[in-house]
């Protein structure tokens, strides 16, 4: 583990297009959910990951990709009753995720004693596309899919 960062256990989150993971071996892993059919509650599908209160949506199914945009490829993983948990069976070091939301964002971490390491906060009180232009849903000068990340040795939670 490097000097000074703590690693995460568990980081909670609301709407995610993709997961870029630093573990602790410094190995980075990046999830797109796509390799999941439309509608399918996600639990345990990727090693090393459990998902609470998710489920996967897709674009010109379930999802309305037109103020929610998948950044790539068609699916992305959703809130289902709360806000979306994920557990990591190993600690990881950093976490990222192209977030598209309704409501103002946060992502919080956790250490193994459920100490909270680490917050990111959204930019905008929603950040939904204008697919016509004005006037639309998105707050004037966000854009979808902002990178929130959590880092708990970078000292840079707001």
């Amino acid at each position: 583990m490097n000097v000074g960062r703590q690693p995460l256990k568990r980081f909670a989150l609301l709407f995610c297009t993709g997961l870029i993971l630093l573990v602790q071996s410094s190995e980075t892993a990046v999830i797109t959910f796509d390799g999941l059919p439309d509608g399918t509650v996600l639990t345990t599908q990727y090693s090393g990951l459990s998902f609470f209160n998710a489920t996967i949506l897709t674009a010109g199914l379930s999802l309305n990709e037109f103020e929610f945009p998948p950044r790539s490829g068609a699916n992305v993983v959703s809130d289902n009753g709360g806000p979306i948990t994920i557990l990591f069976s190993t600690p990881v070091l950093s976490f990222s995720g192209y977030f598209t939301y309704l409501n103002p964002l946060n992502l919080i971490a956790f250490d193994s004693s459920n100490k909270q390491i680490a917050t990111s906060h959204s930019l905008f009180s929603n950040n939904l596309a204008c697919p016509a232009g004005p006037p639309c849903s998105g707050h004037l000068g966000s854009a979808t899919n902002e990178l929130l990340s959590g880092d708990p040795g970078g000292g840079s939670s707001s």
